[in-house]
């Protein structure tokens, strides 16, 4: 199987209080919600298969997660739903992620992990839709990580400066 490329990410986007939306657009939103539904149905196969193949990509995480990961599991895909929801309210998201940004900096979370949990997510996402992970899906899927990442990784580094 094809390892997924992830797009880098744009390292220019200031969220801040001012969200662009235009990063993701409705199709896209779209995209994500209509193949999210599909791999939650095999919500917990699809969480194991997104630990197992962070894991692979880089054994240093593992660490990181200290406590039970079916517990952390279950975490995971409540997150994701939550988010995937949330993209049709991000004034209400936005703040939920640079919450969660900030609480991943404290578990030693840093930039370069983003990428490799994009990876991950990207090739769950693959292997859980089969022939419905179209470029499109994946295109629309990069672009919803990549608002989220951006969003946690610029909350992080505000707690640590003390913005």
């Amino acid at each position: 199987m094809m390892k997924p490329h992830l797009a880098p990410f744009d390292e220019n986007v200031a969220l801040g209080d001012e969200v662009k939306v235009s990063m993701v657009t409705d199709a896209q939103k779209s995209l994500v919600q209509n193949s999210f539904a599909a791999v939650a149905t095999i919500a917990d196969d699809a969480a194991v298969f997104f630990y197992q193949r962070l894991f692979e990509l880089d054994p240093s995480l593992r660490p990181l997660f200290r406590g039970d990961m079916a517990e952390q599991r279950r975490k995971l895909m409540q997150m994701l739903t939550a988010a995937v929801k949330g993209l049709d309210r991000l004034d209400q998201l936005v703040p939920v992620v640079k919450d969660l940004g900030r609480r991943h900096s404290g578990y030693g979370v840093v930039d370069k992990h983003y990428e490799t949990v994009g990876e991950a997510l990207l090739w769950t996402l693959e292997v859980g839709l089969g022939r419905a992970f179209t470029p499109e899906v994946k295109e629309a899927w990069v672009a919803v990580y990549t608002l989220l990442a951006t969003t946690m990784k610029d909350a992080a580094r505000e707690a640590l400066v003390g913005v």
